[in-house]
């Protein structure tokens, strides 16, 4: 009885330890999709740029709808959005060709953990579903 207490506690340490590292590698790769693609509007610090570009730090757009961060991502956005209680009027382009779903997931993340933003991760999988959902 011992040894299944034992293998019990082997498995959730390394079923804990494979996720918390799954994570930091999809933050460490989120962050550099970020720096790539994003950084120039929305700035190093997730700021943005005052009524230019929506800051993603602590942005209550971006945190309170997972599934409208990932659209966005997806498909762009045109027109009036209000972040943090400031009126935001343009635009931004679409990633659907040019960044993979695991992409797209790991910038997610970054974002949605950074900055002051605590969000839960989002899968690969999450990404493929709403892009085939769009099309």
């Amino acid at each position: 009885m011992k040894n299944f207490y034992l293998l019990t506690i082997c498995f959730s340490v390394s079923f804990y330890m494979n996720s918390q590292n799954s994570e930091e590698n999809s933050m460490k790769r989120g962050q550099a999709v970020y720096k790539n693609k994003c950084v120039s509007c929305h700035m190093a610090n997730g700021k943005g740029i005052p009524r230019a570009f929506p800051p993603l730090a602590e942005s209550d757009y971006l945190m309170s709808d997972v599934k409208r961060s990932i659209d966005i991502l997806l498909n762009g956005l045109n027109g009036k959005i209000t972040v943090n209680g400031v009126l935001y009027n343009g635009s931004m382009i679409p990633y659907k060709s040019s960044l993979s779903n695991k992409e797209i997931a790991d910038v997610l993340n970054y974002i949605r953990n950074s900055w002051g933003n605590s969000g839960d991760f989002i899968k690969e999988k999450t990404i493929d579903i709403a892009r085939k959902v769009k099309n």
